[in-house]
């Protein structure tokens, strides 16, 4: 008998629901247990981007390997009943059904899964198989002091700060012919932060620059090939050119030293640890969720295909873009879940978030 969801049970009694034939194993911090009638999973109530587990209302995170033919049984016409279990006090807690969302797979094997839990989880029950917890730093806005009177400074801290090195970085690499030098920085700052030349959009690595037939430098592009961004390498803070029809080309608001900060700030949205968006926000709630931010004081971003400002407090990000319709984008990108909470309860209808 399938206990209701939300219930606690014996985790023996949990193994029990995979069937006969059970066989066991365990990645990422998950217990699998894969049966004839199904699979258990079992993971610990922790809140670790580096272990499986509950990862927000409606996502139960998997992290490999995991093999083929155990992953194969989740997809597909007829895919096999996954059933969730978070270890608590007495127990294990039922969550209820897994629903195959999206995963990630290296030759044969499973290297990372989002199972769709429905219904979403009360904020009552994540906290309870995802205990909240506070940070130990915030990156500072030290770097935001120096937006208009050393750019290159401020790019440098917000860099250092956002994405700390990894560690050794690989040889520096040199572009093969002159560019400015905001961009040759950039690229310094890139070594052993794969990261700062974009998720979502790209900054051109430095051995694949080139030039177009007027001499202006392809430095970056959207990541479908939208559009493409061209400077005059000639130049110490040149114009950045948007262009996505080649008959013609829009002016970014903003020289170079000012594009890199605003393309950094959004990539660092998107390749953020958590994230919150919407796309369909009123202009009055989102200039009330911006309200205790500070606003970066540059021009809008990709003027006039889009006008999007940038709004921090430590350890946040916030890219807010407006259109004709007195809606907003509103993207959020977080170092720390915690900063998240506050905008649960905001009346924001947010289509993704990891809060």
């Amino acid at each position: 008998m399938l206990p209701r969801r939300l219930d606690i049970i014996d985790a023996v009694e949990a193994v029990g629901l995979a069937g006969v034939g059970a066989e066991a194993f365990s990645a990422g911090g998950a217990e699998f247990v894969v049966g004839l009638d199904g699979t258990v999973i079992i993971v610990a109530a922790v809140d670790d981007p580096a272990v499986s587990g509950v990862w927000s209302s409606e996502t139960f995170r998997l992290l490999g390997p995991i093999p083929r033919a155990v992953g194969r049984r989740w997809v597909g016409p007829d895919p096999q009943l996954i059933h969730l279990f978070v270890r608590v006090e007495r127990g294990v807690l039922y969550l209820g059904d897994g629903h195959h969302g999206v995963s990630g797979w290296t030759d044969s094997v499973l290297t990372d899964c989002d199972l769709r839990i429905d219904p979403p989880l009360s904020v009552e029950v994540l906290d309870r198989v995802r205990p909240p917890s506070t940070p130990a730093a915030l990156p500072d806005l030290e770097w935001l002091e120096h937006v208009n009177g050393d750019r290159a400074t401020a790019l440098r801290l917000f860099v250092e700060g956002w994405h700390p090195a990894p560690g050794p970085a690989a040889e520096p690499v040199v572009p093969s012919g002159p560019v400015p030098a905001a961009l040759a920085e950039f690229y310094r700052l890139a070594e052993g932060r794969p990261q700062v030349l974009g998720v979502q959009n790209f900054i051109c690595p430095a051995s694949g620059l080139s030039t177009d037939g007027e001499g202006l430098l392809l430095f970056g592009h959207e990541n479908q090939g939208g559009f493409e961004w061209f400077l005059d390498p000639a130049e110490d803070d040149p114009v950045v050119w948007t262009v996505e029809d080649p008959s013609e080309r829009q002016a970014e608001r903003e020289r170079l030293s000012g594009f890199l900060i605003q393309f950094s700030l959004f990539e660092a949205v998107m390749s953020a640890p958590y994230k919150a968006w919407s796309d369909r926000v009123p202009e009055p709630m989102a200039d009330e969720l911006t309200r205790g931010l500070r606003r970066v004081p540059l021009k809008t971003w990709m003027w006039p295909l889009f006008q999007t400002s940038f709004y921090v407090a430590p350890g946040l990000v916030v890219a807010e873009g407006r259109n004709e319709d007195e809606e907003c984008y509103v993207l959020v990108g977080v170092v720390h879940r915690s900063l998240l909470r506050p905008l649960t309860d905001c009346g924001i209808q947010w289509q993704y978030f990891e809060g």
